[in-house]
Formats: C-alpha cells, sequence, structure tokens
C-alpha cells in the first residue's frame, strides 16, 4: 500500500485540481504538507514543478467549469504566429461568459466574453478558443501588421505533406463572418482592417512584412505563390512576384541554410533566370531594417528593362 505521505506519480510532474486530488485518495491534509503549493480556488502545484505553459493550462482549465483558455495563451499552445514580444510569453489568460462570475485567480488574465460554441473547442483536454476566435482576441492586442500575419497563415493553403491536412483553418468570408458577430468586441475596428490587408498565399510571418513594406511604399500588389509555369503542379514557385514584369521575389527563412533546401533553392532561381526572370532573394537581414533594401531593389528591377513597356506609365511615380 501506498504511504499516504507520498503524492500519487502524477501530481508530482504538474499542476492539479483539488478533485484530482481527492480521486487520487489524497487528503485535505496533505495538501497543507509544504510540498505542495495552494495556487487559487482548487488548484495546486508540486512545489518544485518548473512552469509548463501546457500543463498551467491543463489544470487551470480543469479548475475551471465553464470557462475557457484564451487570447496569447490560446496563441502558443496552437503554435499560431505571434510576433517575438509574445512569441515567449507564459501570461495565463482564461475567459468566461457573462453568466460565470469573472475570474480572480492570482496569476491570471481573467476575461469576461460573449462566444457561441463553435468559437471553443476542446484540445487534448483543454478547453480553448478555436484559432479564429483567438484571432479575434488578440485584434485588441496585436499591431495591424502582426494581426494581418497571424490571419494570413489562418487563411494560406496548407502543404499537405509536411502538415498533415488540406483545408485552411479558416477563410477570410470565416473570419469576416465571425467579426461580423461581435460588432461591439474591443480590438473590433483593427480586426476588420486586418481583414481588407490579409491575402491567401502568404507562407510565413516574413512574406506577410515584405508584402505590408510593399503596399506602404506604393507598388503594386505582387501575386503570391507565382508559379513558373502556370497549370503545372511540380513548377518552381516564386513568394511574391510580377508575372508580366518577369520579377520573382523569394524570402529565405532559416529553414533555407539547410543543405538539401540550399539546392533545390538554387535549382529554383535557376529556373526562373534561365526563363528571363529577374530573382530577388531577401532573408532575414532584409527583414531587419524593414525590407527599407529590398523595396529598393524590387523598384529597381521594375523600372528596369520596362521603360519602354505598354504597362510602363504605371511606374511613373515609382522612386
Amino acid at each position: 500500500m501506498q504511504k499516504p505521505s507520498i503524492l500519487p506519480p502524477h501530481l508530482t510532474v504538474a499542476p492539479f485540481t483539488f478533485d484530482s486530488a481527492r480521486a487520487s485518495g489524497v487528503t485535505t491534509g496533505r495538501l497543507r504538507r509544504k510540498d505542495v503549493v495552494h495556487v487559487g480556488r482548487g488548484l495546486y502545484r508540486p512545489l518544485d514543478w518548473s512552469f509548463e505553459l501546457e500543463a498551467a493550462a491543463r489544470a487551470l482549465s480543469a479548475a475551471s467549469p465553464g470557462a475557457w483558455i484564451s487570447h496569447v495563451t490560446a496563441a502558443r499552445l496552437s503554435c499560431q504566429l505571434l510576433p517575438p514580444w509574445l512569441a515567449d510569453s507564459t501570461e495565463l489568460h482564461l475567459s468566461k461568459p457573462r453568466s460565470l462570475p469573472s475570474v480572480r485567480r492570482k496569476g491570471v488574465f481573467g476575461h469576461t466574453l460573449l462566444a457561441r460554441d463553435d468559437e471553443i473547442e476542446s484540445v487534448d483536454g483543454i478547453r480553448i478558443s478555436t484559432r479564429s476566435r483567438t484571432w479575434l482576441d488578440l485584434a485588441r492586442t496585436l499591431p495591424l501588421r502582426d494581426l494581418v500575419c497571424m490571419g494570413d497563415q489562418l487563411v494560406r493553403i496548407p502543404r499537405e505533406d509536411f502538415e498533415g491536412r488540406t483545408q485552411p483553418y479558416d477563410t477570410v468570408d470565416g473570419l469576416r463572418s465571425l467579426v461580423g458577430r461581435h460588432p461591439n468586441l474591443q480590438g473590433i475596428v483593427r480586426a476588420r482592417e486586418a481583414l481588407d490587408l490579409m491575402r491567401v498565399g502568404s507562407d510565413s510571418g516574413p512574406e506577410s512584412l515584405l508584402r505590408l513594406a510593399m503596399a506602404d511604399a506604393g507598388l503594386p500588389e505582387p501575386d503570391l505563390q507565382l508559379p513558373l509555369r502556370v497549370g503545372d503542379d511540380l513548377s518552381p514557385t516564386a513568394d511574391l512576384g510580377y508575372r508580366h514584369r518577369r520579377i520573382a521575389i523569394q524570402y529565405d527563412g532559416g529553414h533555407h541554410l539547410l543543405d538539401a533546401q540550399v539546392l533545390r533553392d538554387r535549382r529554383r532561381d535557376k529556373a526562373f533566370k534561365s526563363a528571363g526572370w529577374t530573382v530577388l532573394v531577401f532573408d532575414k537581414s532584409d527583414l531587419a531594417d524593414d525590407f527599407e533594401q529590398a523595396l529598393g531593389r524590387i523598384k529597381r528591377g521594375l523600372r528596369t528593362g520596362w521603360i519602354d513597356h505598354p504597362l510602363a506609365s504605371g511606374f511613373a511615380n515609382i522612386e
């Protein structure tokens, strides 16, 4: 028989609820010992536990019937794209409907919200806002361009070989419908602005940021995921570009430094160049200066060789 002074193993590695402790045979008196910390109403943790977001969120969800994990916490658990200053956040956000008392837990950011059933889901036992609802909730917090980046990742077409899914998490129309349900939500104006700037085809945050920088600079809107050969599923593609100008723009992120990817990138760029395209490749150094130099190269590329083209008049104001 297990000694009553020893906690069951599963209660020594993560936060736990009062109900789960009692179900495991742990007495109320045992929970008052120094190796157990009373976090808040119905919630405990081992004294030597090292914080881990998922474990904390799981216990908080279990101890809060009717509530759900939301905002930055939900975004992190769902691996959604966040700006660097939030990417490692350990904040715990919990939302409740108006029919329940407000959240009053030490160390927990509480929210009272109106949410429909299809805006909340259960993932691995954690009640959590959907990715789309999380995007909407963060409209109050995120700057516009970061909200656009996050939204672009929701509507992008996934690559089945790498992600194991064929459908996007949502569509622009779906997000627009979601926004329409909550006209009084804080941040709703920014969410509407973000929707107008979102596009299907930005496969990464830097690609979205580059596209937004191009728009701010007054450049023509580029095509996204532009294939060299239309209708050919095996054709190399450009992240962004202008077909009628034969300009292919690539953003090479960190994974492009791998040897195998470097070879694929070289073949990709060679194919475009052999077909007479100008290939512009940017990386994290360009991202670091907000694409200032990159914009200059794109503008020069649009001017070079097209001064006598019938479309050239449309670029008369490109400096």
